[in-house]
């Protein structure tokens, strides 16, 4: 029998953030700071709202776009928070996750041959999507010196005449980072004259804590150019719901829909209810779970000072980036050993990307009870380094 198998999708590495997830819940007493997901539980009356769905044998298809009301609720929010709009009926796309949303806008905008630029670390799937649809990946390597921020220089530097696409993750996952609004205005200059689309990932947009969160497609000529991708898994607290959305030009989200369309179908309906919910009344519980995620931020970066491992303070997301490299081993081998010796459960920096060697993602979206205990066996684990490398 010939080969059944795709090259391609045997060539790519599966995700470096699910092996250790899955290895400590098979590990008795392990404490586990390598998932982004919010300990919170979704707010009740949301999920009142998808149970009273149910109740009401609101069980069926919807819109292959989504439920209307959805829609024009997703447009009412991101007017009000972002100063965004959107017209709900040709301009938004609801989607199975963020996820789901940036493999659409790849595969809908991306041709064999043109080149996406990646900022890294970032999340795991931005690369693998693009090299499913034959596209170019090229990475530039975001710098510790300049808080993992993408600079104008940089972006300036990579760009070519096959440029075609710009992957923007802030809020950032693995690093917390974010770009500020004159940070943003000199990459919209830039997409602009180059005539580069935006694939503005905002996820994390909700949860910032020095600043107001600025998205791109709010600059000058880059609304036209710019998808931005967001959903209810973070801010929420709606990982299980699965849902999530796209916004951006008419023409490539009416593309978009229609690879959904053959893919998916719609997203889930109960979850589309309860988004509803989610997005008239749900403002007070993500400003309550963003205070307590900024105390437990604080926390954590403190801690990991106090330690004498260096780690910027990142004012996005729920992550901490620290610097291992002192202790003169690869990521990868800090966490297994971190987890066999005192278990506790991390991602390596290289799960997101070559340059994040050196580094570690710690999720802070725990409770202060865990992340107190977590935080001590990992003071207890680089005290032992520390003599192992001075005896």
């Amino acid at each position: 029998m010939r080969n059944p198998l795709n090259p391609a999708v045997v060539g790519i590495k599966p995700s470096g953030i699910r092996k250790f997830f899955d290895i400590v819940h098979e590990m008795k007493d392990a404490i586990s700071l390598g998932v982004g997901e919010p300990d919170f539980a979704t707010p009740y009356h949301i999920r009142e709202e998808g149970i009273y769905s149910l109740e009401k044998a609101k069980t069926h298809y919807t819109g292959n776009a989504g439920l209307p009301e959805l829609r024009t609720e997703i447009a009412n929010f991101l007017n009000r928070r972002y100063g965004l709009s959107y017209e709900p009926k040709s301009e938004i796309l609801v989607t199975v996750g963020g996820s789901e949303a940036i493999d659409l806008a790849i595969r809908a905008m991306v041709c064999p041959g043109e080149e996406v630029i990646i900022p890294q670390p970032c999340y795991v799937s931005y690369e693998p999507c693009v090299i499913l649809t034959q596209g170019v990946p090229v990475v530039i390597e975001l710098q510790e010196k300049d808080e993992f921020r993408l600079t104008a220089e940089e972006l300036r530097a990579a760009v070519t005449d096959k440029t075609k696409l710009l992957v923007l993750p802030f809020p950032n996952n693995p690093t917390g980072a974010i770009m500020t609004e004159e940070d943003l205005r000199e990459i919209a200059e830039i997409c602009v004259e180059k005539d580069i689309v935006v694939l503005s990932d905002e996820i994390y947009s909700e949860l910032t804590y020095e600043q107001k969160h600025v998205s791109i497609a709010s600059f000058p000529g880059m609304r036209e150019r710019t998808i931005v991708i967001n959903g209810f898994s973070k801010g929420h607290a709606m990982t299980g719901w699965r849902l999530g959305y796209a916004c951006g030009p008419a023409e490539i989200i009416k593309q978009m829909t229609k690879i959904h369309q053959f893919a998916i179908m719609c997203a889930p309906t109960m979850s589309q209810y309860a988004a509803i919910e989610a997005m008239k009344n749900g403002d007070e519980d993500v400003a309550m779970m963003r205070d307590s995620y900024d105390k437990r931020r604080r926390f954590v970066v403190h801690e990991l000072r106090e330690m004498g491992l260096p780690c910027f303070e990142p004012y996005g997301a729920f992550y901490v980036f620290p610097c291992i490299r002192e202790f003169g081993m690869t990521s990868e081998e800090f966490a297994t050993r971190l987890l066999s010796e005192q278990k506790v459960a991390i991602v390596p920096g290289n799960a997101f990307g070559d340059c994040g060697e050196g580094f570690l993602r710690i999720s802070y979206a725990y409770s202060l009870e865990n992340l107190k205990r977590a935080l001590d066996r990992l003071r207890a684990f680089i005290t032992k380094l520390r003599e192992e490398k001075n005896a």
